[in-house]
C-alpha cells in the first residue's frame, strides 16, 4: 500500500470515524445553501456527493485579476473594466433596452441591458463609477458588452480584484455560475480537513510523474493569476493530464474486469469442423482472401476454448467480414449449436438471410428469419423453429432479444454493425444463450455464456480500440476481395446538378445503374435539405426514360423488399434513398452514387454510403452534391472523403473532427463520455494506461474497483459486451 493510503489511514484510525468522512461519503446536500431543489439540479450535472463537485471541473476560464484599458477593449474579448457612467438612457428600437456608455482615460464602451429593473435604472445614473465584467460585442453603437456583471466604485479601497483565474462550470438550467463557484469554494476548503483518496498507489505515481490528486484538482478549480490559460483551454496542463490519466484508467479497469467477470463462468468449446467447412468453401463462388483466411483461424482458435470469445472484427467496407461470419457460424453448427446473427436494418438483416440461405441450406441447414414485421402466423412460426432447435443458424434485427424469443442452444452470436446498437441490446442477446452446466469436478453448476463475434464495416482508430474495447480481442480484415476498383470521389455544389442529372442519364443508358440519396424523406423548412419525395418526383419529370425507384424508412417491410429486389434484378435504373441503404446493399452492377447534402453527415456515414458502389469491375464514382455555404468543419469532412478510400483513415479524421461518442455511436448509450479524457488528445497515454490497468487489477484490486466507482459508479456496467 502506498505512503499516502498508509497515512490516510493512520489519520482515520486517530479520530471517531464520524470526524473524518471521506468525501464520496457526504451528500451534496450536506453543503451550505444546498437544499432539497438545488440538489436535484445538481444531481442532473451527475454530482451526488462532495467528491463529485470536485471532479466537475471547469470548462474554461476568464481573467478576472487585472483591469483593462477601455481603450485597450477588442471584439469577441472578455476583460475586466473600470470607468464613469456619461450617460444612461432607455433606447427603443427593435427592443427596448437600457444602455449606458462607460468612459476611462484611454476610452468607452456601451453597456447594454435588454433586462432591467426600475432600481437598477436608477443606480446606473449618470457619474456612478463601475467596474464591470463581460465580453465586448460588436453593436450599432461601436463596441458594447450585453448585460455585464457590475459593482459600484464608492470607494476603491472597497473592490479587490480575484486573486486566481475565475472557472467557468458546465451547468444546468437553474445553477448559476456564481453557485457553482461558492459550492466548489466550500469543498475545497474542506480537502483539509476530509479524506479524499489518492487511488493510484505512492510509488506508481511517482514512477509515472504524475503529480498528487489533492495538489492536481485545488490547481485546475482556482489557477493563479500566471498560470496559462492557452494550456487549460487545450486541456494540456500537467494537472490537467493528471486526472485525464485517471479517468482513462478506470474506463480501462472497468473493461478488463468485465472481461475477466464472463471469462470466468465458461462457454462451450466448439472443435473445429472441417468437412462442413471444406464443403462450404467448395460452393463459394470465389476464393478466401489472405487476411479472411487470417481471422478465420484466429476466430477458430478462440472457438476452440471454453471461454467466451469476445473478438471484434473490423474491415472496410467490402472486405467480407459476412463470409468471415459464415464460417464461425458453421462451427457452432458442426457442433450440434445454433449460432445468431443481429443486424441492425430490415434491410440489411433480410440480405443477410438471402446470404445466409444460399450459402447454407445446400449443407442441410436450417436458416431461420426474425425481424420486428413478420405477421403474426409467420412469428409463431419462426418462433416455434428457433426454440425446438431445427432453425440452426437464426438471422434478424433487434427482435431476435426481445421476451418470448427461446433458443435451444444457442453458442454464438454475431453483432453486425455493432455501432448502430445499443449496449444493453448486445447484453440481451448473450442472455438469450446463457445455461447452466455441471462441472466436471463437482457438483455446482457452472454458467456458460454464449461466444460472441462481434463486426463492424466502420474501421476503428488505433486511439479507439485500444480504450473503447480494451475488454475484446480485435481482428482486422485489411485486404479487399481481387477486381474491386476505387471509388473516384468528387465534390461539387448544388449549382451544378442539371450536369449531374445528365451524368446519371448517360451512366444508365450504358447499362448501369445509379443510387440518389437524399437526407430527409419530407420536406422540412427547418433543414434546407432536399427531400427525398421530392426529388424522385423531379428526377422523373427531368428523365422520363428511366425506371426511378424511391426507398425509405417509413415504407413497410414488403414495400422495401420488393423495390431492392427490383433494383439488384436490374429493373430499375436509378433508386433514390435516404441513409437506409448505409449498410449492407449489395448491387454489383451500381456505379454511380449522388448523395445531396453530404454536408450534414459524418464522415464514418458517407464512407459506408459510397461503399455501396464500386462492388463490380467498372469504374466508380460518387458525386457529394453540397449546398453553400460549406462551414470549416464540412469542408475538412467532404475534402476528407475525396482524397482517401481507407476506412482507417477516414476514422482517424471522424475521431478528430466530431468525437469518440459520435464515431462509435454510443451517444445514445451512455459509453465513453468522458469527463476530462479526450482520446485523440490523451492517446499518447493509452500504452501505459493499459499497462498500468494490469499491473492495478493483479496488485492493487481494492484501488482499482475504488477508481471504478470513482469515475464510472453505477455506468460500469456499458463494459459488459
Amino acid at each position: 500500500m502506498s505512503d499516502i493510503s498508509n497515512s490516510t489511514l493512520k489519520l482515520a484510525k486517530s479520530l471517531p470515524q464520524h470526524a473524518v468522512p471521506t468525501l464520496d461519503r457526504v451528500d451534496i446536500i450536506a453543503l451550505k445553501g444546498v437544499g432539497k431543489k438545488l440538489a436535484e439540479k445538481l444531481h442532473k450535472l451527475g454530482i451526488n456527493n462532495l467528491q463529485d463537485l470536485l471532479f466537475h471541473l471547469p470548462l474554461r476560464y476568464i481573467d478576472r485579476t487585472r483591469v483593462m484599458p477601455i481603450g485597450a477593449l477588442q471584439p469577441n474579448m472578455s476583460a475586466v473594466i473600470e470607468g464613469e457612467i456619461q450617460a444612461c438612457d432607455v433606447v427603443f428600437g427593435r427592443r427596448r433596452s437600457l444602455m449606458c456608455r462607460l468612459q476611462d482615460d484611454t476610452g468607452s464602451v456601451a453597456l447594454r441591458f435588454f433586462h432591467f429593473s426600475a432600481s437598477q435604472k436608477n443606480n446606473l445614473t449618470k457619474g456612478a463609477r463601475l467596474r464591470c465584467y463581460g465580453e465586448c460585442r460588436r453593436g450599432s453603437s461601436g463596441l458594447e458588452i450585453y448585460h455585464p456583471e457590475y459593482e459600484r466604485l464608492e470607494l476603491a479601497s472597497e473592490l479587490t480584484l480575484e486573486q486566481t483565474l475565475t472557472p467557468v462550470y458546465p451547468s444546468t438550467d437553474g445553477i448559476t455560475q456564481q453557485r457553482l463557484r461558492a459550492l466548489s469554494e466550500q469543498v475545497l476548503d474542506l480537502l483539509d480537513s476530509h479524506s479524499l483518496h489518492e487511488l493510484l498507489p505512492e510509488d506508481l505515481r511517482r514512477h509515472l510523474h504524475q503529480a498528487p490528486l489533492i495538489e492536481a484538482l485545488k490547481y485546475l478549480h482556482r489557477p493563479p493569476a500566471n498560470a496559462s490559460v492557452e494550456q487549460l483551454l487545450d486541456g494540456d496542463h500537467p494537472y490537467q493530464q493528471r486526472l485525464a490519466f485517471e479517468e482513462l484508467l478506470a474506463h480501462n479497469l472497468s473493461l478488463l474486469r468485465s472481461r475477466a467477470n464472463t471469462q470466468s463462468e465458461g462457454a462451450p468449446a466448439l472443435p473445429l469442423q472441417q468437412p462442413i467447412i471444406d464443403n462450404f468453401l467448395s460452393l463459394l463462388e470465389f476464393r478466401l482472401t489472405s487476411a479472411q483466411d487470417r481471422v478465420n483461424a484466429e476466430i477458430i482458435s478462440d472457438l476452440c476454448k471454453p471461454v467466451p470469445m469476445l473478438r471484434l472484427v473490423q474491415g472496410d467496407v467490402g472486405s467480407g467480414k459476412t463470409v468471415v461470419a459464415a464460417l464461425a457460424a458453421l462451427q457452432a453448427i458442426g457442433n450440434g449449436f445454433q449460432a445468431a446473427i443481429m443486424a441492425p436494418t430490415e434491410i440489411l438483416a433480410n440480405q443477410h438471410h438471402i446470404n445466409f440461405r444460399r450459402w447454407l441450406e445446400p449443407l442441410g441447414i436450417k436458416v431461420g428469419h426474425l425481424t420486428g414485421r413478420l405477421k403474426a402466423a409467420a412469428r409463431r412460426e419462426q418462433l416455434a423453429l428457433i426454440a425446438s432447435g431445427e432453425a440452426q443458424m437464426v438471422v434478424g434485427t433487434h427482435a431476435l432479444f426481445q421476451q418470448g424469443v427461446v433458443f435451444a442452444d444457442l453458442a454464438l452470436t454475431i453483432i453486425d454493425e455493432q455501432h448502430r446498437f445499443g449496449v444493453h441490446q448486445r447484453l440481451s442477446l448473450r442472455a438469450k444463450g446463457d445455461r447452466e452446466a455441471l462441472g466436471s469436478n463437482s457438483q455446482e453448476a457452472k454458467q456458460l455464456h454464449p461466444h460472441q463475434l462481434i463486426m463492424t464495416a466502420t474501421p476503428i482508430p488505433r486511439t479507439l480500440a485500444m480504450s473503447a474495447y480494451a475488454d475484446l480481442d480485435c481482428s482486422v480484415i485489411d485486404e479487399l476481395p481481387p477486381g474491386r476498383t476505387p471509388v473516384k470521389t468528387v465534390v461539387i455544389g448544388s449549382d451544378r446538378r442539371q450536369q449531374i442529372i445528365a451524368r446519371v442519364s448517360a451512366a444508365c443508358d450504358e447499362g448501369r445503374q445509379a443510387y440518389w440519396v437524399c437526407t430527409l424523406i419530407e420536406e422540412s423548412e427547418a433543414l434546407e435539405a432536399q427531400a427525398a419525395e421530392a426529388t424522385w418526383e423531379q428526377l422523373q419529370q427531368a428523365l422520363p426514360q428511366l425506371n426511378i425507384g424511391l426507398i425509405h424508412g417509413r415504407l413497410k417491410s414488403a414495400e422495401k423488399e420488393k423495390i431492392m429486389q427490383a433494383f439488384k434484378a436490374g429493373e430499375l435504373h436509378l433508386l433514390v434513398a435516404t441513409t437506409v441503404i448505409e449498410v449492407g446493399v449489395d448491387v454489383a452492377n451500381a456505379s454511380l452514387m449522388i448523395i445531396e447534402n453530404p454536408e450534414r453527415l459524418g464522415l464514418a456515414q458517407l464512407h459506408q454510403l459510397r461503399g455501396r458502389v464500386g462492388r463490380g469491375s467498372a469504374a466508380s464514382h460518387c458525386v457529394l452534391l453540397y449546398s453553400a455555404p460549406l462551414s470549416h468543419g464540412s469542408r475538412e469532412r467532404l475534402n476528407a472523403l475525396r482524397e482517401s478510400s481507407d476506412g482507417f483513415v477516414i476514422a482517424e479524421k471522424d475521431l478528430q473532427l466530431r468525437g469518440p461518442g459520435e464515431v462509435l455511436g454510443t451517444r445514445q448509450t451512455g459509453d465513453m463520455q468522458f469527463k476530462i479524457a479526450d482520446i485523440q488528445r490523451d492517446s499518447h497515454m493509452l500504452t501505459s494506461v493499459k499497462s498500468t490497468a494490469s499491473m492495478l487489477l493483479k496488485r492493487y484490486p481494492e484501488q482499482a474497483n475504488a477508481l471504478i466507482d470513482r469515475w464510472l459508479g453505477s455506468k460500469d456496467l456499458y463494459a459488459n459486451v
